[in-house]
């Protein structure tokens, strides 16, 4: 009858004293707290969906991103067609469409003054700019599109060219061409070229068999990019502006740049070999808008904010199971080094501070910026374990030493974010280092 009590004891105090089921406990409450930190992921991802929320309100009250594209020469001519009348006898009868011509050259120069406007917590980056753009049309080949110049209506002619966010206009462009100074307008009917299209007419009489010249210039206002769509035979575009963190994007990377911390400039020259539209046509008005081919010829500059906290926060809680790994076993180590035991429930507080952690690096980081929220976030969490494992194990020096390796382990997630480029060579041989050390000390360890 006693053998079964103290079987039971027995088997308790071997629960109680088993290294195994320790260990066991310890991975099954990582597993656990995983839960918390993916709902901390959930935050940062609502938050920076938030951001995105804001910059594009003020985008609309401002004005969007700027793609310009353009310009186009159209040129309308007269063509006989065939057809069926009512008694079904072939007529001829005229009928009126365009040469589209793109430029032979084309100059584009850009010089953003940017600011940064906010919107409670959040900051988007806006700018004004004055957009140059000159060059030439070319003669059409018309031999090549079976046209003759008896055709062509040349004093109906019109320059075509777009920006993306009309809004952004704040002076009517005044295009000058062919020795002519036509105001641009809208180009509201379905005869466009661009979404956004602008029109400006042009009498091309004299120029029946001569280039045509053309220079105008944008006044215009936008936010967080700028692009531009290569239609040139040749391309030429200058971009510069006061601002220290660009992103050149696009089809096409500049062939110079220069960037500093308060400024850059770029410059992009490109032929038409790599362009995804003829140099001329006749028919197809959507082709500047194919979605596909505009992607292929679109370049230009992003003004990204030159601290992303969203993106560093999420950076950093992709570490949260290795910052709560490495603690763990750290203060497991300390309680066999130490003969002190550490009940289960503490480690799941300390697991709970160090997910907590992540929150107020977030909610700082908004307030005050990513490394100031880095820096509070961490000293008062290595802060509140380094005290509560003090409190534990009645011991200041061995408290101050876990203060010591939790505040490296956050030094090192700190340096993995900093140094995008080198973060996997870095990272790879700091845990190399960590777990030889981990093999030196288990080394010394009765597990038994």
């Amino acid at each position: 009858m006693t053998e079964q009590p103290e079987q039971k004891r027995g088997l308790m105090d071997w629960l109680k004293e088993s290294v195994t089921v320790k260990l066991s406990f310890i991975g099954v409450l990582i597993l656990v707290l995983l839960i918390p930190s993916s709902l901390v992921e959930n935050l940062i991802n609502e938050r920076a969906g938030r951001q995105q929320e804001m910059m594009q309100d003020v985008s609309d009250k401002w004005s969007g991103a700027q793609l310009i594209a353009g310009p186009v020469l159209i040129i309308p001519y007269q063509k006989q067609v065939k057809y069926l009348d009512n008694d079904q006898k072939e007529k001829e009868k005229n009928v009126i469409e365009n040469l589209y011509l793109l430029p032979d050259d084309l100059h584009i120069k850009a010089e953003l003054k940017t600011e940064i406007l906010h919107r409670g917590i959040f900051d988007v980056v806006v700018y004004n700019t004055v957009v140059k753009i000159s060059g030439n049309f070319a003669k059409a080949d018309l031999a090549a599109l079976n046209l003759s110049a008896d055709q062509l209506i040349l004093n109906k002619s019109k320059i075509v060219f777009s920006i993306s966010d009309l809004k952004g206009l704040k002076t009517n462009p005044v295009v000058n061409a062919a020795g002519q100074n036509p105001t641009a307008e809208p180009a509201f009917n379905g005869d466009t070229l661009f979404n956004n299209g602008l029109q400006a007419a042009v009498d091309l009489s004299a120029f029946r068999d001569r280039e045509v010249p053309f220079n105008y210039s944008l006044d215009l206002k936008g936010s967080q990019e700028i692009s531009f769509l290569h239609l040139g035979k040749t391309t030429d575009v200058e971009a510069s502006g006061n601002w220290g963190s660009p992103s050149f994007d696009g089809r096409y990377l500049p062939d110079t740049r220069k960037v500093d911390q308060n400024s850059f400039s770029a410059k992009w020259r490109m032929l038409y070999y790599n362009r995804p539209f003829p140099q001329q046509w006749t028919g197809d008005i959507s082709l500047l808008t194919n979605p596909q081919k505009q992607q292929q010829a679109t370049f230009g500059v992003k003004l990204r904010l030159p601290v992303d906290q969203y993106q560093k926060t999420m950076r950093t809680s992709k570490y949260s199971l290795l910052i709560i790994l490495l603690t763990f076993i750290s203060l497991f180590l300390t309680e066999v080094i130490r003969k002190q035991k550490i009940h289960v429930f503490n480690y799941l507080l300390i697991g709970a501070a160090m997910i907590i952690y992540y929150s107020l690096l977030l909610s700082f980081s908004e307030q005050i910026g990513f490394n100031a929220a880095y820096l509070v976030a961490s000293v008062a969490t290595i802060g509140l374990i380094t005290t509560f494992i003090g409190s534990l194990l009645k011991n200041r020096n061995a408290a101050l030493l876990f203060g010591f390796i939790l505040s490296v382990f956050y030094i090192f997630i700190y340096v993995i974010i900093q140094l995008e480029d080198f973060a996997l060579i870095i990272g790879s041989i700091a845990l190399f280092i960590i777990v030889a050390m981990l093999m030196y000390f288990s080394g010394k360890i009765n597990w038994e």
